[in-house]
């Protein structure tokens, strides 16, 4: 017999994405519609481990949709991964009657609370990350702020490249996942976009290409790096040297990680963080929230982690049918 879900933490884990505050609003207001009493705990896993832990209420989390960031604030915590702090976890959690916890982060995470669910803990995993790297869902909270910031940035830096016929080599964020630069070099019409997950082509190739661009009168040159790539600095000195155009190097950085979320990571957020309170009121432990296929579903977390994710075909060849030449 399903265990009954009396107070609820939720805490939000690993790199920060916009719409993060949105689901906390979400699982607050959703659990105390049910009855249930919400705790929060501030820094992660960090601050479930030292304590840092505190009642919510409605006006906890009053203005809180439209912000960036997490009002619960975010922390890496090696300490968790081992076996001594992921008990502690637990007995932190039954100090302050914590039985349900919502986590909201990525894979690193959503580890974390896998630990904390056989340690007795229900627990319920929402995919935060601008990365859109989990494979078992479709969406993950942050995406469309983060690449709709890119965008932004991207069309500003192309006006300046083509007033200066220059060359502009502008990396986005994506250690591991290359979607933030695919979308950018679908949306921001780049000439070459280099993706971790894939075979790219060669300097030298793309040095070519760019010559070869200028012979047909072509003012500028736009390359998209994902950041899990590298050698963006590298890349624009050697441009330089070889073809004599001025080539900056741009590096976005955590500027897409910040900023008022969109509608579209609003709406996700609310409906995920709603689901996550209802699948503990049922009972339910070690699951993921996804979006797959148009529906709001959930997975069994480790079955989420095995699952890999890679770049569409198609998108990438979208992405090269429309690329410059």
């Amino acid at each position: 017999m399903s265990k009954e879900i009396n107070t609820i933490g939720v805490l939000t884990s690993g790199g920060d994405a916009p719409g993060m505050n949105a689901v906390i609003r979400a699982v607050v207001r959703t659990a105390l519609a049910r009855g249930k009493k919400v705790m929060g705990i501030r820094k992660g896993y960090s601050g479930l481990l030292s304590g840092d832990i505190f009642e919510m209420d409605s006006r906890s989390v009053s203005d809180a949709i439209q912000r960036g960031g997490t009002i619960l604030q975010t922390a890496r915590c090696k300490e968790f991964m081992t076996e001594e702090g992921q008990k502690r976890g637990a007995e932190m959690c039954q100090v302050f009657g914590i039985d349900g916890l919502v986590v909201i982060g990525g894979d690193g995470s959503f580890k974390g609370a896998e630990r904390l669910a056989h340690q007795g803990i229900n627990t319920i995993g929402i995919p935060g990350t601008i990365d859109l790297d989990i494979a078992c869902t479709d969406y993950t909270i942050g995406f469309d702020t983060a690449v709709n910031t890119a965008m932004e940035a991207i069309d500003k830096i192309r006006d300046t490249s083509t007033s200066h016929e220059r060359c502009s080599i502008v990396e986005v964020m994506g250690r591991h996942a290359g979607y933030i630069a695919l979308w950018c070099g679908i949306v921001n019409g780049a000439e070459e976009v280099f993706l971790p997950e894939v075979e790219n082509i060669t300097q030298d190739d793309l040095i070519r290409r760019i010559l070869e661009n200028k012979k047909k009168g072509k003012k500028h040159n736009l390359i998209i790096m994902a950041e899990g790539v590298g050698g963006t600095n590298e890349l624009a000195e050697k441009i330089q040297r070889i073809t004599g155009i001025e080539t900056r190097p741009t590096i976005l950085g955590h500027l897409q990680r910040g900023g008022s979320p969109s509608a579209l990571d609003r709406y996700h957020a609310s409906m995920m963080g709603a689901a996550a309170v209802d699948l503990l009121c049922e009972g339910k432990s070690n699951r993921v929230v996804a979006f797959k296929n148009g529906e709001y579903m959930d997975f069994d977390i480790n079955e989420a982690l095995a699952m890999e994710k890679s770049i569409p075909p198609r998108a990438r060849e979208v992405e090269r049918l429309l690329e410059s030449r």
